[in-house]
C-alpha cells in the first residue's frame, strides 16, 4: 500500500500532480489511470471530482487492493478495473512479483515473474479521456506504440507520464502537446518548474481551454489548506 500511504502523512504524496487532477477533471470526464496500483489518482478522480475512470493494473494481488480501495470510497459504479498490462501489442508480458509499487515489466535475469496478459491502449476503450496518467515503470513508451489513436483524440487535453523518452515526445509533438508545469497555489500553467515540483512530466493540447479549466474548479482542502 506505499502508493496510498503517503497519502496520510503528507496529504497528497504527488502534490502537484495530484492538485492538477483535482482542478482540472470534471464529472462529466474520464481519466485513464495507466499503472493505476492501489489507487490514489483513481480515488481522485472518481471520489472527490466525480469523474469517470479507467484504472489498468496488471499485477493480480494490487488488482484486489486497488478494488478494496475503489469499494471502500463507493466509487464501484464510476471505475472500470483492466487487470492487464498496456504495451505496443496484443499477446504477454512477463511482469514482476513482490515489488509492490515498483512491479513492472520483467527484465532479462528477473527470477520472480508471472506472465500477465498485454493489450494496446488503442483497443483497451472507446471512450475518450480529457486526462491520462501513465506510470508504468519504464515500458512508457511501448505503451506509447500502442495508443497512436489514443493519443490524437482531441477529448484528450493533457498527460501525466512518468518516464518520457524522444521517441514519445516526438509523438506528443505530433499530436500538438506541449510541455508545461502547473502551479497548484496560483493555478498558473507556466514553460518553468514552479517552486512546488512534480513527480511526473505534464503535456498538454489546447493550453487556453485547460488553463481556463483550472482557474476556473472549485478549491480543494488537504490538511485544512483550501488549494
Amino acid at each position: 500500500m506505499t502508493g496510498a500511504t503517503g497519502n496520510i502523512y503528507v496529504g497528497l504524496h504527488e502534490f502537484a500532480d495530484m492538485a492538477f487532477l483535482l482542478h482540472f477533471l470534471r464529472p462529466s470526464d474520464i481519466f485513464l489511470d495507466v499503472g493505476a496500483n492501489v489507487g490514489s489518482y483513481t480515488v481522485l478522480a472518481s471520489a472527490v471530482v466525480g469523474a469517470k475512470s479507467v484504472s489498468i493494473e496488471p499485477d493480480p494481488d494490487t488488482v484486489c487492493a486497488l478494488k478494496r480501495n475503489i469499494d471502500a470510497n463507493e466509487i464501484s459504479e464510476k471505475v472500470t478495473v483492466r487487470a492487464v498490462a498496456v504495451g505496443a501489442e496484443e499477446g504477454e508480458l512477463s511482469f514482476t512479483i513482490g515489488l509492490d509499487t515498483m512491479n513492472r515489466a520483467a527484465h532479462a535475469g528477473d527470477a520472480a515473474v508471472r506472465i500477465v496478459k498485454q493489450v494496446r491502449l488503442d483497443t483497451l476503450t472507446a471512450d475518450a479521456p480529457a486526462l491520462i496518467k501513465l506510470d508504468v515503470e519504464g515500458h512508457e513508451e511501448q505503451v506509447f506504440r500502442g495508443a497512436s489513436a489514443t493519443v490524437t483524440q482531441p477529448e484528450l487535453k493533457a498527460l501525466l507520464i512518468e518516464t518520457v523518452t524522444d521517441e514519445m515526445l516526438r509523438a506528443l509533438d505530433r499530436a500538438g502537446f506541449e510541455r508545461a508545469y502547473y502551479d497548484p497555489f496560483t493555478r498558473a500553467l507556466g514553460s518553468q518548474p514552479p517552486s512546488v515540483a512534480a513527480i511526473n512530466s505534464l503535456f498538454v493540447r489546447d493550453k487556453p481551454f485547460v488553463a481556463e479549466r483550472l482557474q476556473k474548479a472549485d478549491p480543494f482542502h488537504v490538511l485544512d489548506q483550501a488549494v
